[in-house]
């Protein structure tokens, strides 16, 4: 019997307040969607303010989180919860990727990092120079 796997769930609003209960909702989403995918939720961290600045303390525990091996999968509402920097975001999903970690949406399915590459590594490539 294989065992479930564990999921960390990840929510941000680019607010620096939750007046309307939106990170509530973002956890209940991806609380449900991993219900859906079979999976145990094992973590939830969250984070108000901009998703261009990465040092955030919900995505510190999960960096935390993820190198102590306390996860199997990442689950986030979409991409721009995660950043809205596309070098950072795909380092950031780099790192995952090599702590063996998957990248799960409920929007977006899983988020492999060779299909950001293909959709966004001109860009990032623009941006390097």
């Amino acid at each position: 019997m294989d065992e479930k796997k564990r999921a960390w769930l990840y929510c941000r609003i680019d607010a620096p307040e939750d007046e309307h209960g939106r990170l509530k909702g973002q956890q209940k989403e991806l609380a449900d969607y991993a219900g859906q995918m079979g999976f145990e939720v094992v973590g939830v961290s969250q984070d108000t303010g901009s998703g261009l600045n990465f040092a955030r303390s919900g995505l510190a525990e999960v960096i935390e989180a993820a190198a102590e091996g306390k996860l199997d999968v990442l689950l986030i509402v979409n991409l721009s919860r995660l950043g809205r920097d596309t070098v950072k975001t795909m380092d950031f999903i780099r790192g995952l990727d090599q702590l063996g970690i998957g990248l799960y949406s409920p929007l977006e399915g899983e988020i492999k990092l060779t299909r950001l590459e293909e959709m966004y590594g001109g860009l990032a490539a623009m941006r390097m120079e």
